[in-house]
């Protein structure tokens, strides 16, 4: 699912990151900062994209580079329906999550992204997978991304939009809409619900 040049983008940058983080010598310094700026460039080659945004988005950060973590709550309901929010962002719907916060755990965030996106207070009972975003069918990506999905159970709460989100609703899996495809897919969605027929096949795992 990788465009070849994200991907050589995503290295160079990560390279340049570590370099820029471990070097002490001036002219490896200076050789990491031309690796960095060229990485910035692809980018804006192919996207676009101002590069003061690129390198605020994409080349800002310090230290060695790390994949970033994205948690996403499973709730099915006694129906067979999953629970879905719409995105403030792009108006399309997504499981209730986001990036994981420093601090907590990934059942804490999930919990969390749950109550702040649908309004709900669930119980983190279970994981069902850890994917790669780069082998699904995602939209092109500057970051390297694990979604991680955690089956929760609700156990109050009610569902309300928070403030990322404009409606919360429940969807059988032949009544699916339009889905946030950053966020996540159609197979992505259709292989959990897979898991609530057949608990033996858990979990994803790339």
């Amino acid at each position: 699912m990788q465009l070849k040049w994200l991907d050589w983008a995503k290295q160079i940058q990560a390279i340049s990151q570590a370099g820029l983080a471990y070097s002490k010598d001036m002219y490896d310094l200076e050789r990491f900062e031309q690796l960095r700026s060229l990485s910035i460039e692809i980018m804006h080659a192919y996207t676009d994209v101002e590069t003061t945004k690129i390198r605020d988005l994409f080349a800002s950060d310090s230290g060695y580079q790390t994949p970033k973590v994205d948690v996403r709550g499973v709730i099915i309901d006694e129906e067979d329906r999953i629970l879905l929010v719409k995105e403030r962002l792009d108006g399309a719907w997504a499981l209730p999550g986001g990036w994981a916060d420093i601090g907590l755990s990934a059942k804490e965030n999930v919990v969390k992204e749950v109550r702040e996106e649908a309004g709900l207070d669930v119980t983190a009972s279970e994981l069902l997978g850890i994917a790669d975003k780069k082998f699904h069918a995602h939209p092109p990506s500057p970051n390297h991304v694990y979604k991680i999905f955690i089956r929760c159970d609700v156990r109050g709460g009610q569902a309300a939009a928070g403030m990322e989100t404009t409606e919360v609703g429940y969807f059988g899996e032949d009544e699916l809409p339009e889905l946030s495809l950053e966020r996540n897919t159609p197979e992505q969605i259709r292989a959990l619900f897979e898991m609530k027929r057949h608990p033996e096949r858990r979990l994803l795992f790339d």
